[in-house]
């Protein structure tokens, strides 16, 4: 085994290791734990053996986790986004982190355990015999479920709360998830898509072109022809893959290079606006601005490096 590799296995250990001792008992059967860390992009698969009967809800409160299906095809949790399997779906499927940092929460469910005792406010509700399994993970299927307003709500409440309060919204927001996902009609509307491996490669191929030549200005219609894939789906793909539209996605580059060139090179500011693809001086200013909050000879007279 190489370095990398075992490396990569320690790590994959260690983050097991401390989930396991961070669970936060809620109810019979039903835990809490909360995932936070920056690292270099990783993948974990389940250490053990997994169980049909342990369920998991994952979500993403910022950074992104990649989920590398069997078949190639990858599926993409984006702030705000989240999933449902059981223990035995991803038994196979690899975890990535592509952004290299990630925090969100996951809550652990024996669906045996709660079956039999369930929190008292859902005794009548029968939502952990079969319901929640049936609908969301069958023949141990895995579920993308895109965020909305109604499932913010629900999951911004496990942060931030007094520290007092922190265990009862805990309680609450997780009872709160699963009569939403009781009450959920799952259609294909509210599900993640899978993005083909093809597809993956083309869009990393036009994002490595557009950030390695910010100086250009290239159209959606040229990429789409260059690139042979169409315009919608180019688009579509491209927001799955980074968490962002392709204009927000490249401006948060341009600001960053050229907060960069500021901090670290003499360029005048027109020739930095020009090098990260803005005409204009004063267009490039009030983009930095608006990103930063300073314009640009403010930023560099606070952060040159001398």
């Amino acid at each position: 085994m190489n370095d990398k590799l075992l490396q990569t296995r320690k790590n994959i250990e260690k983050l097991n290791e401390e989930s396991q001792n961070e669970r936060i008992p809620l109810f019979p059967g039903i835990k809490l734990s909360y995932l936070a860390f920056e690292t270099s992009s990783f993948s974990m698969r389940h250490k053990h053996d997994a169980m049909a009967h342990m369920m998991q809800v994952n979500y993403c409160k910022s950074g992104q986790m990649e989920w590398k299906m069997e078949n190639g095809n990858s599926i993409y949790l984006n702030p705000g986004d989240f999933s449902l399997h059981t223990m035995t779906a991803c038994k196979n499927s690899l975890i990535c982190f592509p952004s290299g940092q990630y925090a969100g929460l996951t809550i652990y469910i024996d669906l045996q355990e709660t079956a039999a005792n369930p929190p008292a406010l859902l005794h009548d509700a029968n939502i952990f015999t079969k319901r929640l399994q049936e609908k969301f993970c069958p023949n141990d299927t895995v579920s993308f479920l895109a965020g909305n307003e109604q499932t913010e709500s629900i999951f911004s409440a496990f942060y931030g709360q007094p520290p007092n309060l922190q265990r009862p919204y805990q309680a609450i927001k997780t009872l709160e998830l699963f009569l939403y996902l009781a009450k959920l009609e799952f259609t294909p509307e509210n599900q993640l898509m899978p993005c083909q491996a093809e597809q993956i490669e083309i869009i990393r191929k036009i994002h490595d072109r557009l950030t390695s030549q910010m100086n250009e200005r290239i159209t959606i219609e040229a990429l789409s022809k260059e690139y042979l894939i169409n315009p919608t789906t180019l688009k579509a793909a491209f927001k799955t893959v980074y968490g962002a539209s392709i204009a927000a996605h490249i401006k948060q580059h341009r600001m960053e290079q050229g907060a960069k060139m500021l901090r670290e090179s003499d360029l005048r500011i027109a020739e930095i606006a020009q090098a990260v693809g803005y005409d204009s001086q004063s267009k490039f200013s009030a983009a930095f601005k608006g990103f930063f909050g300073i314009l640009p000879r403010e930023y560099r007279r606070k952060h040159k490096r001398t």
